[in-house]
């Protein structure tokens, strides 16, 4: 569990516990004559049920957890549970432990309900020190206070793993051009635009499905769809109105364009180990990247734009090496502005090279990934063109 969520339960539980720690020393007190007789027993207990705030049930235990009365509720008297052995009830775990007096147990679902809820048990002890039994009260975690404060998501690195069947045939796949691979450009172009012009702030881009969720500034509680009917549209940019570049956003506007980018190189650098599905919150700087191998990955934006592609392809995906080589997409836009300038036909035989797993010599102080990198991108350039024809 991540360690501000951890914190978040703990502050709550203590913000608990101190409302109700005190109070039901007094009222454990109340019961210590009436042990004996139910009738009494009852009576009073319906008495501290009016006096507690936010309970659901209270009822009282003798020493072995066995419940010596009725259970009161806001309608009555439940008598069913007289006798009801309570000991194996995830609350009572602590009652071996004669120093404990007061206990709030951790969250669980109720038996007959199946809602979240606390029980609070506090011992019952004679004048002398000796236990007695005990008071349970149970609360119902929707009418506690609660503190309206909500946890931090972490801001380290989050890796996850997926599906092991997955995981085991990655071998035996490879990516499948999708429709949106095929115009990866422009859909990337009009995500572009949407962030950085049009207010959407968070969007989970599905290249191998070929669709895109995202949610829009205006209504930020509902996620829409777009298809690849629609991403192939420029008039989708119409649909929303124009917004300045979102003033809770702490990624940069101009690094957009570089995530998405990156989010590209990584979904052809490779054709076994390839990016599934990418998305951005601009608000709180999180990249998400889901891969072939199914492992998912949350890190922050100038995290992600600080690896290259050898990072991801070159190791587990699951558990990321920390010897990392940056790819220097400047260097190698550098190298394709250059092969571009030979023709259309010069540029057609490289492609036509490495199509047949073959290294033109041009090509040959790259790596692997910075080859596909750059075929990547030539054959981008050379879709512009019909039937890969330049106007030369």
């Amino acid at each position: 569990m991540p360690q501000t969520l951890q914190k978040s339960i703990e502050h709550q539980r203590a913000r608990l516990i101190e409302l109700l720690g005190a109070s039901l020393k007094h009222y454990a007190a109340t019961l210590q004559t009436r042990l004996q007789d139910r009738q009494l027993l009852d009576e009073q207990l319906r008495l501290i049920f009016k006096a507690i705030d936010h309970c659901k049930y209270v009822y009282v235990l003798d020493t072995q957890a066995v419940q010596i009365s009725s259970t009161i509720n806001r309608y009555g008297l439940e008598l069913s549970d007289y006798q009801r052995d309570r000991s194996t009830r995830p609350y009572l775990q602590h009652i071996y432990d004669d120093r404990i007096d007061f206990n709030l147990s951790a969250a669980y679902m109720s038996r007959n309900k199946k809602r979240p809820s606390l029980t609070a048990i506090q011992t019952i002890r004679d004048a002398q020190g000796q236990r007695l039994g005990f008071l349970g009260v149970d609360y119902d975690l929707r009418e506690l206070p609660h503190s309206e404060m909500i946890y931090e998501e972490p801001s380290k690195w989050r890796q996850i793993k997926g599906d092991p069947a997955i995981r085991q045939g990655l071998f035996t796949q490879e990516r499948v051009e999708s429709l949106l691979d095929k115009q990866i450009d422009h859909v990337l172009s009009v995500h572009e635009a949407l962030v950085v012009d049009q207010g959407v702030h968070d969007f989970q881009l599905h290249f191998s499905a070929s669709r895109s969720t995202i949610w829009h500034v205006d209504d930020p509680y509902v996620y829409r769809i777009l298809t690849m009917e629609e991403l192939a549209d420029t008039n989708i940019c119409l649909a929303y109105p124009r917004r300045s570049y979102f003033d809770r956003a702490i990624v940069p506007r101009e690094q957009i364009k570089k995530i998405l980018r990156q989010f590209k190189a990584l979904r052809f650098a490779d054709e076994i180990i390839y990016l599934r599905t990418a998305s951005l919150n601009i608000v709180n700087g999180k990249v998400g990247l889901n891969f072939s191998c199914d492992g998912t990955h949350y890190l922050s934006y100038d995290e992600f734009l600080s690896k290259g592609l050898s990072f991801w392809i070159g190791g587990d995906l699951n558990e990321p090496t920390t010897e990392t080589k940056v790819i220097d997409t400047t260097k190698l836009d550098q190298a394709i502005d250059t092969l571009a300038t030979q023709g259309c036909m010069a540029v057609n035989l490289l492609l036509a090279s490495l199509d047949n797993d073959e290294i033109p010599s041009s090509l040959q102080i790259y790596t692997k990934a910075e080859r596909d990198y750059i075929y990547h991108e030539l054959k981008t350039v050379m879709n512009v063109y019909e039937n890969g024809i330049c106007g030369l």
